[in-house]
C-alpha cells in the first residue's frame, strides 16, 4: 500500500498534475461555477483551505490545458477547451505594506501581463493600467479575458481596526478594482476569492451583479476536503494511519473527524476537513494543531479583547441569522464575523422555518487552540504543554483531587494579574483549562433552582463545579447540595462528579475544595 504524495504547500494545479501529486478532484464544480449564470463570482473561504488551488485550477482550465485534466471529471463535460487570455493575481504577497507600497505592488502585477500582451506602460496608476491591460489584451488576442484575483483582501485584513490606514488602503484597492465594471465587454469570467467582505470596496459597491457564491450549497465542498472525499479518494491514507498508531480504520476515521472534521459552509453542507491540517496529519502520522499553529492572526486575538470575548461564549454555540455573521468585517458589531469568516466557528445546525443558523467551533483542534491563545488574557502566563497533559491524565483516570492539587500549585507561580476580584475571571479560567484537553460545557447554567458556576462534560462524566470567591469550598458545595443541580442534568444518564472550590484574591488561585462522585 503505497503512500501517496500530499501536495503541502503546492497551490499550483499544474505542478501538482504534473508531479503525480494527490488531488481531490473538484472539476465538476469548477465548470458549473464557469458555465453558470453570473460572469462574476466571489468565493469566501478561510485561510488555507484551497482558495489559491482553486484559483490556479480555473487559472488552467480558462487556458484550455485539456492534458491536465485527464482522468477528471471536466474531462467528460467540456467538449471546446476554448482558449482565452488569463490575468491571474495573487494578492496575498501584499499583506503589511504601506500606501506607496501597495501602489507599487499592484503595478507590479500589471506590468507582468503588460509585458506578455506587449501593452504599453506609459500610463499612471494601477487601476488605469488594469483597465488599459483588460481591453488591449482582448483585443491583441482577439478572445475575451479571464480574471482571477486569489486573496482578493489581503492587503486590508490585518488593518481592519485602524482607521485611517485602512481608508487609504481601501481607496488604492478600490481604484484598482473599479475599471472591472466599465470592461464588462472584454471579459468572459471574473472570479474573486477571499476571506471577507469589504462592503466599500467596489466588487461589491459598484459590480452590483456579483454573485456570491459562499454559502450557496451546491458549491459548499468546492474546498475542502469532504467526508465522502476522504473515504473513498484517501481510503488507503486513514488505513496507513490507523497502522501506523495501531488503530482499528473505525477508530482512525474517528480520530481525524474529531480533530480536523465540523465544518460546514451552508445550510445543506456535507462535512468538510480542513485539507491543509488532514494532509499534514497522513505526511505526519499523528494528529497535532497543523491548521491553528500555521498563522493564527494576533489580529483576531486583538478584536476578542475589543469586543471583550468570554472564552465561554465562543466555545458553546450561538445563533444568528446570515444577516449577522455574513457581513462586512468592517461593519461588525461583535466577534462572531471574523470568528466565523476566519474558520474559527462553523454551521452547525439551520432551520428552513426561521431561517436561523446555529454556530460553533467546528472541531477539537480550533477548540484547543482558541482555549491556549486565550489563556494568556486571564492568568499573563501560558498554560505548559507538561502542565496540560498532566491535568488530562489525572481526569481521565479520575484522580480531581491530584488535577486541582496541580492546578493550585500552577496558579501560585504565575505572575500576579488584574481583575481576579470577581468569581467569573476564575469560571472562565477553569472553562478554558477544561476545553484544552477536549470538554464540552457552559458557564452560569440555569436550572429550575438557580444557576450552577461550571458544567462539563468530559470523557463519559458530567461534572458540577460551582466556585466561591473568598469564602470556602464547602459553601460551594453546599450549593449544590441546597439546588440539587445534579438532578436537572439527570436525564444525560451520566456518572456525576460535583466539585466545590474556593479561589482566594488574596492568594491569587485555589486555597481549597471538595469532590463528589455520584
Amino acid at each position: 500500500m503505497a503512500k501517496h504524495k500530499y501536495p503541502i504547500g503546492i497551490q499550483t494545479f499544474d505542478k501538482i498534475r504534473s508531479d503525480n501529486f494527490l488531488y481531490i478532484d473538484k472539476t465538476e464544480l469548477i465548470y458549473n461555477l464557469a458555465h453558470g449564470n453570473s460572469q462574476y463570482v466571489f468565493l469566501g473561504r478561510p485561510r488555507r483551505f484551497g482558495k489559491s488551488l482553486l484559483a490556479s485550477t480555473m487559472h488552467c482550465y480558462f487556458e484550455g490545458r485539456k492534458d491536465l485534466f485527464k482522468g477528471l471529471a471536466i474531462e467528460n463535460l467540456e467538449k471546446e477547451w476554448k482558449k482565452h487570455p488569463v490575468l491571474h493575481f495573487d494578492m496575498s504577497k501584499a499583506k503589511h505594506l504601506n500606501e506607496q507600497e501597495l501602489e507599487y505592488y499592484l503595478c507590479l502585477q500589471v506590468e507582468e501581463y503588460e509585458r506578455k500582451y506587449c501593452c504599453d506602460d506609459n500610463v499612471i496608476g494601477s487601476g488605469n493600467r488594469f483597465a488599459r491591460l483588460m481591453k488591449h489584451t482582448y483585443e491583441h488576442t482577439g478572445s475575451q479575458v479571464v480574471v482571477i484575483i486569489d486573496e482578493y483582501d489581503a492587503p486590508l485584513l490585518d488593518v481592519a481596526h485602524e482607521g485611517d490606514r485602512l481608508k487609504n488602503l481601501r481607496h488604492i484597492m478600490r481604484n484598482f478594482y473599479s475599471p472591472l465594471k466599465a470592461s464588462d465587454p472584454y471579459l468572459r469570467f471574473v472570479f474573486f476569492t477571499g476571506i471577507t467582505k469589504f462592503s466599500q470596496l467596489s466588487i461589491f459597491s459598484e459590480l452590483n451583479n456579483i454573485t456570491n457564491v459562499s454559502m450557496w450549497d451546491k458549491y459548499a465542498g468546492i474546498c475542502g476536503i469532504t467526508k465522502e472525499e476522504l473515504l473513498t479518494a484517501m481510503s488507503e491514507d486513514i488505513d496507513l494511519f490507523a497502522e501506523h498508531n495501531s488503530l482499528t480504520r473505525e477508530e482512525a476515521v474517528k480520530e481525524l473527524t474529531e480533530n480536523y472534521d465540523g465544518y460546514h459552509f451552508s445550510p445543506q453542507s456535507p462535512d468538510i476537513f480542513n485539507p491543509y491540517s488532514l494532509l499534514n496529519c497522513f505526511e505526519r502520522m499523528e494528529t497535532g494543531s497543523y491548521w491553528f499553529a500555521s498563522g493564527t492572526s494576533t489580529y483576531l486575538i486583538e478584536m476578542m479583547r475589543k469586543y471583550k470575548t468570554l472564552p465561554s461564549e465562543i466555545g458553546g454555540i450561538c445563533k444568528a441569522t446570515a444577516d449577522n455573521f455574513d457581513v462586512p468585517v468592517e461593519t461588525m458589531r461583535s466577534i462572531m464575523p471574523l470568528l466565523y469568516q476566519s474558520g474559527y466557528m462553523t454551521i452547525k445546525g439551520y432551520s428552513p422555518l426561521s431561517k436561523i443558523y446555529t454556530l460553533s467551533i467546528p472541531n477539537k483542534e480550533v477548540r484547543t487552540g482558541l482555549m491556549k491563545a486565550l489563556i494568556p488574557n486571564y492568568i499573563n502566563a501560558e498554560l505548559p504543554t507538561t502542565v496540560i497533559g498532566e491535568l488530562a491524565e489525572m481526569f481521565l483516570e479520575g484522580n480531581i483531587e491530584g488535577a486541582l492539587c496541580l492546578l493550585q500549585k500552577f496558579f501560585k507561580t504565575v505572575p500576579y494579574c488584574n481583575d481576579i476580584d470577581h468569581e467569573g475571571h476564575w469560571q472562565q479560567m477553569l472553562y478554558v483549562v477544561f476545553s484544552l484537553f477536549g470538554a464540552y460545557g457552559d458557564v452560569e447554567v440555569h436550572t429550575s433552582d438557580g444557576r450552577v458556576g461550571l458544567v462539563m462534560v468530559l470523557w463519559g462524566k458530567l461534572y458540577l463545579i460551582e466556585t466561591k470567591l473568598d469564602k470556602s469550598a464547602g459553601e460551594a458545595m453546599c450549593q449544590i447540595e441546597l439546588k440539587n443541580y445534579a438532578e436537572r442534568f439527570s436525564l444525560l444518564s451520566l456518572p456525576t462528579v460535583k466539585i466545590g472550590i474556593n479561589f482566594s484574591t488574596r492568594e491569587r488561585g485555589i486555597t481549597d475544595w471538595k469532590v463528589e462522585e455520584v
